[in-house]
């Protein structure tokens, strides 16, 4: 019967007298219902953030878990094996993830960490492929050759998990730490991919037959080499291109409202194409153009940012729904106990050890090391490389994938799961939480340096308590009960009051701070700021040395102003905190992008020191 309505319907759209071919019928019911299912995909996407946030779960995780509880074997009973496709999908979807991630690189917080990031992205992966090559020959029992091909799926750091996970639940790293993570997950897939085709290649000739093994081994290897150079040149050379000749298309051209954000996306995902059919590196390319675009002034950026994001969480859900989907439950359980010790030896051993060995020369703390040691996230890339061996019909391509989907499944539930609680362990977290402030961000058409931001004056926010603007911000009107006031009519503003001012691109974020409600608003900036006020450039050691502080030997040589900077992967705001042995550096003001004053608090010892008690020795 719902069958028969459906094609009476049908016929009536169509405005046909004459009775409308079953076959046709068919494919207008077929088409309804996938759009249906599709929609049906994306509320429970959707409805699957909403709990992910609720209890803390990596979204990533909850998103492939719900492919596999809708696949073949699950509740859902979707019958889906289309590998062909799932690359196509996963590919688009890691170009608009890493072009993402590129836009939220500013060079200003990552200088100074690119060499060390590109020696962990390349020399890393290597080591990283052969420590669990070693691992996997044993516990699955398969030749040495394949068992560096799987060490080498699973070797390189996902860029959408590390990008999606670190700014998903509002946690700030320092900026060494933060931009260390984010450049090796955007730079590292071309290493990781060309060994993956290379080993592929090489096993599917060695099993045809009819070559000698050491001849292709001195081919394999400087084919390798000089394919990777190129893809890494070529990516890099048309990223920069790419980039400027985007950032010259934002602004110069003259397009419809609403067009920017889906201009930029397009040209990155045919960036992304023009540089693999080239025999670049796409991911590279797109990753770089991405750092391009965010570091210069550009038309609509709080457009395209707001479009990108909203397309790399829809990525993140059809690449790891299609994942999901595709996995079959039976055959991961074979491998289950041999996949779980790959992934545990991968965590514990592969991955610290390689990041020790290529960081320890650049003067990394043990902490640090240690938290991107555990923070080296597998996610799709390992599933998505997993596909090449299977594309290429390798006698246990099957098996590959069902290992990486297992380690991948583990690191987004052991890693994901507890980001925030390494971060704060190893000491490597920064205290602030992102206010909880709706702003209104318009562009200025004339001009790209400067940009109007709109807030509701929430009751008890910092502005009201006397906080100041930031330079060169400058009030341009304020809306009270229906009526529009000019800053002329010299009124000051006053709780629920809706204030737009005319700010620099990229002085936002100070500003939404000054206007977050009082009980959402940081514990330091309801806190005294300490029994002193100092100036930014006080020398940490000297200021050690006075007090009887013991420093740790890093802040040597270091202003207070230098170490708030160095420390949060963004510009410091009124109100950050940083602890300094025993005493509590408070930011007091700012004077541009640096920190002015700092008030400083005593606990333990310099308490009683301040109150007039005998200086203990450090």
């Amino acid at each position: 019967m719902p069958g028969t309505c459906a094609k009476r319907r049908h016929q009536r759209l169509l405005g046909c007298s004459e009775p409308v071919p079953e076959s046709l019928l068919e494919s207008l019911h077929a088409i309804d219902l996938t759009l249906l299912a599709g929609a049906l995909l994306i509320l429970a996407g959707i409805a699957s953030s909403l709990l992910a946030r609720r209890f803390g779960a990596p979204l990533l995780l909850v998103f492939l878990l719900l492919g596999l509880l809708l696949g073949e074997d699950g509740p859902g009973g979707i019958h889906y094996n289309d590998t062909h496709f799932t690359f196509q999908v996963g590919a688009l979807a890691l170009a608009v993830i890493l072009f993402d991630g590129g836009l939220r690189t500013r060079a200003a917080h990552v200088r100074g960490n690119v060499l060390p990031a590109l020696v962990l992205a390349s020399v890393g992966v290597v080591m990283t492929a052969g420590l669990t090559a070693v691992a996997a020959a044993w516990l699955l029992e398969i030749p040495a050759l394949e068992a560096l091909l799987l060490g080498t799926i699973v070797a390189s750091t996902d860029a959408a998990a590390v990008f999606f996970l670190l700014r998903a639940g509002g946690l700030h790293l320092e900026r060494r730490s933060s931009a260390t993570l984010e450049i090796e997950s955007g730079s590292n897939d071309p290493a990781a991919i060309f060994l993956t085709l290379a080993l592929t290649t090489w096993i599917a000739t060695n099993h045809a037959g009819g070559t000698d093994p050491g001849a292709t081994a001195l081919s394999g290897v400087v084919a390798i080499a000089i394919k990777l150079a190129w893809a890494i040149g070529l990516g890099a050379g048309l990223g920069y291109a790419g980039g400027r000749a985007l950032v010259a298309s934002l602004n110069r051209l003259t397009l419809p409202s609403g067009l920017h954000p889906w201009l930029a996306l397009a040209c990155a995902v045919a960036l992304f194409a023009i540089t693999n059919l080239l025999g670049g590196s796409g991911y590279l390319a797109v990753y770089l153009a991405g750092i391009v675009v965010a570091n210069r002034p550009i038309r609509a950026r709080a457009d395209v940012l707001a479009v990108q994001d909203a397309a790399t969480w829809f990525a993140q859900l059809v690449m790891f729904l299609l994942l999901g989907l595709l996995a079959d439950p039976t055959d991961l359980m074979r491998v289950l106990w041999p996949a779980l010790g790959i992934a545990v030896f991968l965590m514990l051993v592969a991955r610290p050890v390689s990041v020790f060995l290529s960081l320890s020369a650049f003067g990394y703390r043990w902490q640090e090391m240690g938290f991107i040691s555990w923070v080296g996230l597998r996610g799709a890339v390992g599933i998505f490389l997993a596909f090449i061996p299977l594309l290429a019909g390798l006698a246990h391509a099957r098996l590959y994938f069902n290992v990486a989907f297992v380690v991948v499944l583990v690191s987004l539930l052991v890693q994901g799961w507890t980001l925030g609680r390494a971060a704060h362990w190893f000491g490597v977290a920064v205290p602030r939480a992102d206010p909880n402030t709706r702003r209104i961000q318009l562009d200025l058409p004339g001009q790209l340096e400067y940009e109007m931001v709109g807030y509701r004056v929430a009751p008890g926010s910092a502005l009201l308590r006397g906080a100041v603007l930031p330079g060169r911000v400058r009030l341009a009107m304020v809306v009270r009960e229906g009526q529009v006031l000019l800053p002329t009519d010299d009124n000051a503003l006053a709780a629920n009051d809706y204030a737009y001012f005319v700010a620099p691109g990229g002085a936002a974020p100070r500003l939404d701070w000054l206007f977050a409600e009082g009980g959402d608003a940081r514990a330091a900036e309801e806190d005294t700021f300490g029994q002193f006020t100092l100036p930014g450039n006080v020398p940490l050691d000297e200021l050690a040395a006075f007090y009887g502080l013991t420093m740790p030997p890093r802040f040597a040589g270091t202003t207070a102003a230098q170490l708030f900077d160095q420390r949060f992967d963004e510009q410091a705001q009124v109100g950050d905190r940083l602890s300094a042995g025993r005493a509590t550096l408070v930011v007091r003001s700012l004077d541009g992008d640096r920190v002015a004053s700092v008030g400083l608090k005593f606990t333990g010892m310099g308490e009683r020191l301040i109150s007039g008690q005998p200086r203990a020795s450090p």
